[in-house]
């Protein structure tokens, strides 16, 4: 091993180039004539601008905590029935979703690239991504006319699609950073340069995690039939349509929760092992209340249909 490439070596501990690679968001291929022991050779051809302060970190995490807290809130409340109308139309200012928070929501993510202290987004962007899935889910938007309510369904689809965009642009660059640290070996040509045995990956092959995935795009196609059913009537085939949907979107988004909580368990981390845990229990939570709500609404409908038959008993 040279000089040069010992140096490199003794730097892979430092803070900064972990840092400058987990961040790169342009890896550059080098031709190469050593096809045995580094067929492939990368370097960062990106520059990082810095990271935002501490107190931005903790802002975000302060949010994303009441995030969590107020759909969790509202989701008891829906289970306990505890809520009416008028806290429906109050909860749409105050849940993830609402027209007041998914741009705040938006904002993070997109300066996410630069929040790495307190509430970091290349780990924990997921969770606030889960978060609002959730919310969007469990909480439909109220509104009194049609066209309000259509602004308002097609804004948090809007929102959900710019989200899962803005945290792939956060979140890929860290999962590829991951694994050129892991599965490369440093070539002491310049600080960043990499040899590897294969490929260089967008996203890595560690973490299969996206933002915009199947998950996202079930969510889309749910809300956007919710939305057909308010506007043009809920026939027997749009309902069950729109049921069926949200039923796959659930499926995937506890998916999600459940990988991401072993994907952090297995990392060691303690902070992102607990606020995986949480967000997959506010998953859960949600799903239990939907199910809770359909089997005392099959109750009812059963009360309600055997008078109807006892009463045409007696009439034969």
């Amino acid at each position: 091993m040279s000089t040069a490439e010992a140096a490199v070596w003794r730097g892979h501990g430092s803070s900064n180039i972990t840092r400058q690679i987990l961040k790169c968001t342009r890896w550059q291929l080098e031709e190469t004539t050593d096809f045995i022991t580094c067929p492939y050779h990368y370097y960062c051809d990106s520059a990082y601008p810095g990271d935002y302060s501490p107190a931005v970190g903790a802002l975000v995490a302060a949010f994303a905590a009441y995030c969590l807290v107020s759909a969790a809130a509202f989701a008891v409340l829906d289970i306990g029935r505890a809520g009416g109308g008028g806290g429906r139309n109050r909860r749409k200012y105050m849940v993830p979703s609402g027209p007041f928070l998914l741009p705040v929501v938006l904002l993070a993510l997109a300066k996410g690239q630069r929040i790495n202290a307190v509430f970091p987004l290349a780990q924990l962007g997921p969770a606030l991504l889960l978060t609002l899935q959730a919310s969007a889910l469990a909480f439909r938007n109220e509104a009194d006319g049609d066209l309000r309510y259509a602004v308002l369904e097609a804004s948090t689809v809007s929102g959900i699609l710019h989200a899962s965009l803005y945290l792939d642009a956060v979140v890929l660059p860290y999962y590829t950073g991951t694994d050129a640290l892991r599965w490369s070996r440093f070539s002491g040509e310049c600080a960043t340069c990499l040899c590897r045995m294969d490929p260089l990956v967008v996203g890595g092959r560690t973490v299969l995690y996206r933002g915009l995935s199947k998950t996202a795009l079930a969510i889309i196609f749910a809300l956007c039939s919710r939305m057909v059913c308010r506007i043009y009537g809920e026939e027997r085939v749009s309902a069950w349509t729109r049921s069926a949907l949200e039923a796959a979107s659930w499926v995937f988004v506890a998916g999600d929760a459940v990988y991401l909580a072993g994907w952090a368990f297995a990392e060691g981390a303690a902070a992102s092992v607990a606020a995986y845990a949480l967000v997959a229990g506010l998953v859960f939570l949600c799903i239990f209340g939907k199910v809770y709500k359909f089997l005392a609404w099959m109750e009812t409908r059963q009360v309600q249909w055997k008078p109807s038959v006892s009463c045409h008993s007696n009439v034969v």
